[in-house]
């Protein structure tokens, strides 16, 4: 029996992990991926297994019995069954209440979908110390058997961390997760239950799997959000993806979808967002600037390939990288948003990686990482920026898209200045009724004035690309001195989420549409 038992504790374990993993990714769908998110869900189940473990303790004293351990695990296997269907019409709420900024409707569907999984939680975490109460029958064995136990429930845990983001939640979606959970500790303890207790036993709890197997086979209908203009959404190992149709706009939108990552049209070009202004970077340079001279870009978070189309149409010679983590948006990209072009080339690698091992030189390089509201803190730092500096020709320049609130611009200043330390010119480009801001730094000693200079020589050439002066008059319009030197991050010391949390809160407290 002690075998089953240890058996029974490893998938145990793994459907702990296994649960916790795709609890982040149902919420990160709804609530975005933030460190407060990710701390609230790991705070919340540890709370709940630490529960488990008194009460498992104490459950196991008074009903030292098979049959009890695994009834346990029985229930709470039934009840992760049914977490997708309970949670769904709650967290469509979250959404319409996410897009409204309607924060005591989001809080409150984050606090009752967090209680769905205090109590399947809580009968997991019974799972240890009941085992070890069963497997114990000689108090000189205490220590061996409990470590055993517990290191082999681990075991399961570290396989459960891994399961869910790199084969489930992207072959079969989150819901059906939370369902393979439930099947993967049914089958355990109704197996368990039978070897132990009889089969006659098991026998009365032996429809229980048809649940998360009706479940599974009917699925849940509709989209998992109820969005205006949605025509496609999948996941990933990284993202909940989202298109939507307005019109003839196309637009790309993941996870809690406070964000368009991409737009798509037809035929416009012109978006009056950051992705055209990285097409402006090289005039920064001094002039006589042109088109011709461009030959090489990279793109550090290509997305669905805006930029690229856009780049594409004005430096029709260049090539361009593209790099990008999420080999699904890719996927998306050229079903969705017309990402064809010849000229360029897709590398599915961590953008910082990535162009750390390049052995290629360019004129532009575009970060746009982000997973809003955040910047990835290892593209943020003095190490990173040196990486992209030596990635870049004499006449390079780096552009970086950067959030801010409305009257707290202590993220871009911060970068700004870190930036500073690797590159001799910075300058400032708002971008009129968004929260972006762009950062350009040039590679050699530059002047704000040299853009206004290639701007008036191109308005007289007839040749000049109709996107490129649109976005260099909407850059002119919008330059701002550059901050003066503050402090840096480094790779040592990013505190980047830490400015974007205070950030993002002061925005939802303090102004009026926030309330």
């Amino acid at each position: 029996m002690r075998r089953l038992l240890y058996v029974t504790v490893f998938f145990a374990g793994l459907t702990t992990l296994a649960l916790e993993m795709a609890a982040s990714r149902l919420l990160g769908n709804y609530f975005g991926t933030s460190n407060l998110v990710w701390a609230s869900i790991i705070g919340l189940i540890l709370i709940y297994l630490t529960a488990g473990y008194f009460l498992g303790g104490t459950w196991a004293d008074r009903s030292p019995k098979f049959s009890t351990f695994y009834q346990i695990l029985i229930w709470s296997g039934l009840i992760i069954s049914l977490i997708p269907v309970i949670a769904r019409p709650v967290l469509r709420l979250a959404a319409d209440a996410f897009d409204a900024l309607e924060l005591g409707v989001l809080f409150g569907s984050f606090a009752g979908v967090m209680v769905l999984f205090s109590l399947p939680v809580t009968l997991l975490g019974t799972a240890s110390p009941f085992a070890i109460r069963l497997a114990l029958q000689d108090s000189r064995q205490a220590g061996s058997i409990s470590g055993r136990i517990y290191a082999i429930s681990t075991l399961g845990s570290f396989l459960g961390t891994f399961l869910p983001p790199l084969w489930w939640i992207p072959t079969l979606g989150t819901y059906r997760t939370f369902l393979v959970c439930s099947a993967i500790l049914l089958f355990t303890a109704l197996i368990g239950l039978g070897i132990s207790s009889g089969w006659r036993k098991m026998l009365r709890y032996a429809w229980t799997p048809i649940i998360p197997l009706l479940v599974f086979l009917i699925g849940l209908k509709g989209s998992d959000k109820a969005t205006r203009g949605l025509i496609y959404e999948t996941e990933s190992a990284y993202n909940y993806i989202q298109v939507l149709q307005v019109g003839e706009y196309r637009f790309l939108r993941l996870n809690e979808g406070q964000g368009i990552h991409s737009v798509y049209h037809p035929t416009q070009r012109f978006f009056g967002g950051p992705w055209e202004q990285v097409l402006i970077a090289p005039f920064f340079n001094p002039p006589p600037m042109t088109t011709s001279a461009v030959t090489d870009i990279a793109i550090v978070g290509l997305a669905a390939g805006t930029t690229a189309l856009q780049a594409t149409q004005v430096y029709p010679q260049a090539h361009i990288d593209g790099y990008e983590i999420d080999s699904r948006i890719i996927d998306v990209a050229r079903k969705y948003f017309g990402m064809t072009e010849p000229n360029l080339s897709v590398i599915i690698q961590d953008g910082r990686w990535g162009l750390a091992t390049s052995p290629k030189r360019y004129q532009i390089i575009s970060l746009d990482a982000y997973r809003p509201p955040y910047i990835p803190w290892h593209m943020t730092t003095v190490e990173f920026f040196q990486i992209v500096y030596d990635h870049l020709t004499p006449d390079g320049v780096a552009v970086l898209n950067v959030g801010r609130g409305p009257q707290d611009r202590r993220l871009l200043e911060r970068l700004s200045s870190t930036m500073r330390r690797v590159f001799p010119s910075v300058h400032v480009v708002d971008l009129p009724g968004t929260f972006n801001s762009l950062l350009f730094a040039t590679r050699q000693p530059t002047s704000a004035e040299n853009l206004r200079l290639n701007y008036d020589l191109l308005r007289q050439d007839p040749n000049a690309p109709q996107l490129l002066l649109e976005t260099m008059a909407l850059a002119l319009a919008n330059l701002q001195p550059t901050p003066p030197p503050g402090p840096v991050f480094t790779d040592d010391l990013a505190p980047v989420e830490q400015i974007t949390n205070a950030m993002v809160l002061d925005y939802l407290l303090f102004n009026p549409g926030g309330q």
